[in-house]
């Protein structure tokens, strides 16, 4: 018997013309489960000791399970399971006594879970590999579908008098497909991938994207980019059409992040971690080797470096001087600051 549960989940799996699972919906995943959650989960599914495990519940192990979760106090859960097992398909358990990288599908979909959830914040779950273990499909409004079944569903839809329309083709499912997130205003849903951590108080309007294992910490304003690995602290402003360097593709292992009460400015960027209070001029790319003039208050040069380098100063502005071309980064005079009003989300 297992003694430690990292997570868990009770799902839905959809599974191909081939009955192979590929992808599952978790209402209600748990991590870091109560010593008395963890031994009722050990006991009746049998958990071997640092094993990570996927199985079809059965009738009786549901109900076993659904008397156990309420006689803990774990009422909730209960009513989630006993909403399962009173469905026509069969409950997919995914439980994870480790935070091992996944091996299937139900494990990466319950780590993407966890993230959406608010459960885990971006970085705290091992995903290495989840792009090899996750299918590429065609998510449709009659959900995901294998693309090796595509054309037959499409078929099969025309012929009862519909279409099957096809939102995307992807590895990644748009977030709120699966979970809203309280506190939150999203303009375009399909923006926002599974996988994104949508802090309470944040905007995202039509232009702004989150990928997964990235997002907001609190209220945000975002019109721009958040690609994975990013996380944008409270009360900071990405401008419309800004972006920031994620590490998934060029290799990229640096981890870039923004502070709290940040600004980047329309059509700006960055590459390397931007401090708090810290402004980014519109229009201007910064990556981690730009070649950068640090001002002091009077306009003075005290050195030039790499803006990786001085990124841990906080409260300054990176501009470009529009006579020399140069970069420059000089104290910040002001403190960028939200709206409150349009981050209130009642």
């Amino acid at each position: 018997m297992s003694n430690t549960i990292h997570s868990f989940g009770f799902g839905l799996a959809t599974t191909n013309s081939a009955g192979e699972i590929i992808e599952v919906y978790y209402p209600e995943p748990r991590i870091s489960p109560s010593p008395q959650l963890t031994q009722a989960l050990s006991e009746i599914c049998k958990l071997e000791e640092d094993a990570n495990v996927v199985l079809e519940l059965n009738p009786d192990t549901a109900k076993l399970l659904i008397g156990s979760f309420k006689g803990i106090g774990e009422t909730s859960l209960a009513t989630t399971l006993e909403a399962l097992a009173n469905g026509k398909d069969p409950i997919t358990a995914c439980i994870s006594c480790l935070d091992a990288a996944p091996a299937s599908i139900p494990e990466a979909f319950l780590k993407l879970h966890l993230l959406s959830h608010r459960l885990a914040k971006p970085h705290s779950l091992n995903l290495q590999g989840i792009f090899t273990v996750l299918r590429n499909l065609a998510w449709t409004n009659q959900g995901p579908i294998d693309l090796n079944d595509l054309p037959v569903r499409q078929l099969q839809t025309r012929l009862s008098g519909e279409v099957l329309d096809v939102h995307s083709i992807d590895k990644f499912p748009k977030m709120t497909s699966y979970v809203v997130p309280s506190g939150v205003r999203i303009a375009d849903t399909a923006r926002i991938r599974l996988g994104a951590y949508i802090g309470e108080g944040t905007t995202v309007m039509h232009e702004g994207f989150v990928n997964f294992n990235a997002g907001t910490l609190g209220n945000a304003m975002i019109e721009g980019r958040i690609s994975s690995g990013v996380v944008v602290g409270e009360d900071s402003d990405l401008g419309g059409g800004c972006s920031t360097m994620g590490t998934l593709s060029g290799g990229g292992t640096e981890i870039i992040s923004v502070g709290k009460n940040c600004l980047i400015g329309a059509n700006a960027g960055i590459g390397f971690p931007l401090a708090d209070g810290c402004i980014i001029e519109a229009g201007l790319y910064v990556t981690a080797g730009t070649k950068v003039n640090l001002l002091d208050k009077g306009g003075e040069l005290i050195k030039t470096a790499k803006a990786k380098d001085i990124s841990e100063l906080k409260n300054h502005v990176y501009r470009r001087n529009s006579l020399t071309g140069t970069v420059e980064c000089v104290p910040s005079t002001r403190a960028a600051s939200l709206n409150e009003e349009l981050h209130s989300h009642d």
